[in-house]
């Protein structure tokens, strides 16, 4: 008989869970420490008169030896303007290759045409930090895979690479320019998308190597974000995909009186906290709420001659003008998420290009994640032990993403998530949340237009906010007053079928997914 576990978020769950194997709990932020060695690939090697540009993707697929039962992988750098995924999946479907697993940074509506290959049989598994439309609803209701979606951080990602436990036999890799000899960046070509953060890593470990480009250029690349070294073929194509799409849903500047109220409190709760000084570090969400938060921190710095150190995650066109406008000495970009953070990267000294695993790996020799003073989150919901749910809607319906919200929680000095009190009338906070992503022993405060609350593991914010006279409420308190206003929603029922499971950055199981009766 199979035992149940229970970790230190109060989640149960099996110890052994059918296609995914046995689970380790989460036991804390850091209380998993690395063991063993890297993952590296086999060795191979390049004779003189060899060519690496095919003609197809159908020729690249044969090359590589893609059989039955393999673990491929794809990034979203395009976001909702790739074409990529659906390219070579649609060629891989036609030459009768079953059973794969796709490995992806994040799988987005843009890639809606994957449903037809999990239900052929093409796709048996996912790995991915996020997942949204048809295909995420009919997990969420059918369980149509028929084993767990496994849903890692960014950084999560990263280590399950590096460490085997994920091993990818081929990378299609969407590169925005390629000489002929897979030297690669994202930074030049019609479809100019800035860093390629996810990519690095599953080139360096990937056993085959697949660059689709639609820019070709002569050997050798000025610029070079993945080498040769890594790549085995090259294939160009007319279009990787179109990047006017890349922050479609992504990114906003708000104007929203509510959103600007929660943004203009934020801002008062970290300066208040002491940290905004000369030298911080600093990360923010590309939601309306979280980008207003730069805004008014913006002001501050001005008014009081403050200069940061770096601003890192994902790159917005507002973090460039930060830099730009000398706020920061350096951004730190694992994903550029519009046309101005693109191009900045390929012109700006200050804009640094990092991969994944420098981004927020926790098992490595260091990464940005740990080295934030401040970092600010949205959330689908959050509840009165400060837990966040990033993933799934109130009823359970996959619908967002990690991310890296629970490797930069982890690592901040301060943790603070912004976030409406309400969403079409459902309470954002709840007695608990739906399911649990990131962990409330890493968040620190919650503001909303109704109230701010500091988690009770930190007196020393609680102190720090009280000398500066600000009012905060005890997060039960908010929730009782919300619930007054909305009712107390009906709960979701749920099969014992997991559909899902939510991984902590270092391996563990923060929580698990179950399908929708």
């Amino acid at each position: 008989m199979i035992k149940t576990l229970v970790n230190k978020v109060k989640r149960i769950f099996p110890s052994y869970i059918e296609g995914y194997g046995d689970a380790k709990p989460y036991a804390g932020p850091f209380a998993s420490e690395p063991t063993g060695t890297k993952y590296a690939p086999h060795k191979s090697f390049y004779k003189p008169e060899d060519q690496k540009v095919l003609k197809n993707i159908r020729d690249a697929i044969e090359k590589v030896g893609l059989k039955n039962g393999m673990t491929i992988s794809f990034h979203h750098h395009l976001r909702n303007g790739d074409y990529v995924l659906n390219m070579v999946m649609d060629e891989i479907a036609k030459s009768n290759i079953k059973d794969l697993t796709i490995c992806a940074s994040s799988l987005t509506s843009a890639h809606d045409p994957l449903l037809a290959h999990i239900q052929s049989g093409v796709v048996t598994g996912i790995h991915t930090s996020g997942l949204r439309g048809q295909i995420a609803k009919e997990i969420s209701k059918n369980n149509i895979l028929g084993k767990p979606v496994i849903f890692r951080t960014h950084g999560g990602r990263a280590r399950a690479i590096e460490a085997g436990e994920v091993k990818i036999d081929v990378a299609f890799i969407a590169a925005p320019t390629c000489d002929t000899m897979g030297n690669m960046n994202g930074r030049e070509g019609k479809s100019t998308f800035g860093s390629m953060g996810y990519p690095m890593v599953d080139a360096a470990y990937a056993e085959k190597v697949v660059a689709i480009t639609d820019n070709l250029v002569p050997f050798p690349l000025k610029k070079i974000s993945i080498p040769m070294t890594l790549v085995d073929y090259i294939v160009e194509v007319e279009s990787i995909g179109n990047p006017e799409k890349i922050s479609a849903g992504a990114i906003r500047m708000t104007n929203n009186p509510q959103e600007l109220l929660i943004a203009e409190n934020a801002a008062k709760i970290l300066i208040a906290s002491g940290y905004i000084k000369n030298g911080f570090s600093f990360q923010a969400g590309t939601g309306g709420a979280s980008l207003a938060v730069c805004r008014f921190i913006k002001e501050y710095m001005k008014k009081n001659n403050i200069k940061g150190s770096f601003a890192a995650g994902g790159i917005t066109g507002y973090m460039v003008e930060l830099l730009t406008e000398g706020y920061f000495d350096a951004l730190l970009d694992t994903q550029s998420f519009d046309e101005t953070s693109a191009k900045s990267i390929a012109i700006n000294e200050g804009h640094i290009e990092m991969s994944a695993s420098m981004y927020a790996n926790p098992h490595n020799k260091g990464c940005s994640a740990h080295k934030l003073d401040i970092m600010v989150l949205s959330a689908t919901e959050i509840d009165e032990d400060f837990n966040i749910n990033s993933l799934t809607d109130s009823n359970g319906i996959i619908m967002g993403a990690q991310g890296g919200a629970p490797d930069t929680a982890a690592g901040a000095k301060l943790t603070i998530v912004v976030a409406p009190s309400m969403r079409k009338r459902i309470p954002i906070v709840k007695d608990k949340v739906t399911h649990v992503v990131t962990p409330g022993d890493t968040v620190d405060i919650l503001v909303t237009e109704r109230g701010i609350c500091i988690n009770p593991l930190r007196p020393d914010i609680i102190k720090m906010i009280n000398d500066a006279g600000i009012e905060t409420k005890k997060i039960t308190d908010l929730r009782k007053e919300i619930e007054s206003l909305t009712g107390k929603p009906e709960e979701s029922t749920f099969a014992d079928t997991i559909v899902g499971i939510i991984e902590y950055r270092d391996g563990t199981i923060m929580d698990v997914i179950r399908q929708i009766k």
